[in-house]
């Protein structure tokens, strides 16, 4: 082209609406239409396209089409057609509507659904109320106050916390959630264990009491005291029963006795105390529960009934206001191997015998209460030679059985609208409340288990309400072993 204009022939030119080759002459036969008479012949060709021509005859109409077509038009089709024919709902749906279509999906689902694209996994992220609702489902315990941190973030923690949970949930049902310690320091047989804030108590015949720091497995404080049957305490103090029918206060600081309780006319197998109200209450192989002033160490009241040895004693508060109890009200359990009587206590500290709870069963010859008993102010549990019993303490009617294999050997560590912790002879199991399948099983060393129930327990039991990821760590159980050391088993640390 250069050198026609350079030698002053112009009859080689451009076309104005031509293909965009050079022609001679000016002249181009792909030049187009007028952009009016494309745009009138296009109108009619659309029209004619959709009114006239049948399903069969448009499919041959575009086949002609397409086989007329060059490179440049073919790539142009192709790049029209991808972005009409992979059309992203949930980029076109209102949010509301998309999320309303996600509630309708499985976990599983929605986890695939995620690697569709990043606006999916944005939006499924995003999608509060359906991660919530599967929280609740698998387990999620929200009991700790912590949903407003959640929804506070737009949705996003949600999926977080499921995949927390789910994680937890995994690591129990292939036991691995935990890990085993060993405590050594008695020289004799440890009769009593109790926790309180990530610290073991522990009672032995070698007339001592330890207190041992749970994450650290160390030996705190060992105090002198007398042979222990059972044992409570707080950061200040603990209280010990004795086989040689006494109780008594001690001061952790400074070891000295604070505190002698002199009246039972037996061993002294259980104690439990409010310092709210000033109240130690005890249980005897003499069948009577008696009432302490805490401070004091008088005697206020000798509960009499029992016909066997009581084994068991707690303190608890009513919430819900029932045909006997009132809400704030609080009450006195106490169990032998054949009933739980509740007593009411009034504000004075006087007490009266309100309910006896006994077997469902009309033959209880040979059925036997086993520890430990269970209030968390809705629900009554305890083990027994025929399962574990739940009874709803609005009515005290029955609400559960737990049956399990050889029931005559197993005891109940914590109940909980989730999981039930349970121990038999070889092995800790945590059970689905509500299915009644067993979830995880951890197997145990030979560990002593009395009949009372003093010398294994359960550490934080909050857990059994659902996994919160914030309860999942410190003790899980703990128990004396025949070489007079402690076995404990504990949550797994993230960093494993």
């Amino acid at each position: 082209m250069d050198s026609a204009y350079a030698n002053g022939d112009t009859s080689v030119v451009r076309g104005r609406n031509c293909c965009g080759h050079f022609h001679k002459n000016g002249s181009c036969s792909n030049a187009g239409m007028d952009p009016g008479q494309f745009e009138k012949w296009l109108n009619g060709l659309s029209r004619t396209f959709v009114a006239d021509l049948s399903v069969d005859q448009k499919g041959a109409f575009l086949d002609r089409v397409i086989a007329s077509c060059g490179a440049e038009q073919l790539t142009h089709l192709s790049t029209h057609l991808e972005g009409l024919l992979r059309r992203d709902f949930l980029k076109l749906l209102p949010p509301e509507l998309g999320n309303y279509l996600l509630s309708w999906l499985d976990p599983q689902t929605l986890g695939r659904s995620c690697r569709v694209s990043k606006h999916w996994n944005k939006v499924i992220a995003e999608c509060d109320e359906v991660w919530e609702r599967n929280c609740r489902i698998i387990g999620y315990n929200s009991s700790e106050g912590s949903d407003d941190e959640i929804t506070s973030d737009n949705g996003m923690r949600w999926k977080a916390v499921y995949k927390t949970v789910l994680n937890q949930l995994k690591k129990l049902e292939d036991e691995s959630a935990f890990d085993s310690k060993t405590l050594q320091g008695h020289t004799a047989r440890v009769y009593a264990l109790n926790y309180y804030h990530g610290k073991i108590a522990s009672g032995s015949d070698d007339l001592t009491v330890r207190l041992w720091d749970v994450a650290s497995g160390q030996s705190l404080k060992v105090l002198d005291t007398h042979s222990c049957a059972d044992l409570k305490f707080d950061d200040k103090k603990v209280v010990t029963a004795s086989f040689d029918s006494t109780v008594a206060s001690w001061d952790w600081d400074t070891g000295k006795r604070l505190q002698h309780f002199v009246g039972h006319t037996g061993a002294v197998f259980c104690i439990d105390y409010s310092d709210a109200l000033q109240l130690l209450v005890s249980g005897s192989a003499d069948m009577a529960v008696c009432m302490w002033d805490l401070v004091g160490g008088a005697l206020l009241h000798r509960l009499t009934g029992h016909t066997e040895w009581v084994t068991q004693v707690l303190i608890g508060w009513c919430s819900v206001n029932t045909e006997l109890f009132q809400a704030g009200d609080a009450i006195i359990f106490s169990m032998d191997k054949v009933e739980i009587r509740l007593w009411s206590l009034a504000d004075d500290q006087s007490c009266s015998l309100t309910k006896i709870i006994s077997y469902p069963s009309e033959q209880i010859h040979g059925q036997t209460f086993l520890p430990r008993l269970q209030f968390n102010s809705e629900v009554i549990a305890c083990a027994s030679d025929i399962g574990v019993l739940l009874w709803s303490f609005r009515t005290f009617e029955l609400l559960r059985r737990i049956s399990i294999a050889d029931c005559s050997n197993v005891f109940l560590l914590g109940s909980g609208s989730k999981f039930t912790l349970l121990l038999d002879a070889n092995s800790l199991h945590v059970l689905d409340t509500h299915s009644q399948s067993v979830v995880s099983s951890w197997k145990l060393p030979s560990c002593r288990k009395s009949k009372r129930g003093s010398n294994f327990i359960a550490g934080d039991v909050r857990w059994l309400n659902g996994i919160s990821g914030q309860n999942e760590n410190g003790l899980v159980f703990a128990a004396s072993t025949p070489d007079h050391s402690l076995h404990m088993v504990c949550w797994r640390s993230e960093n494993r």
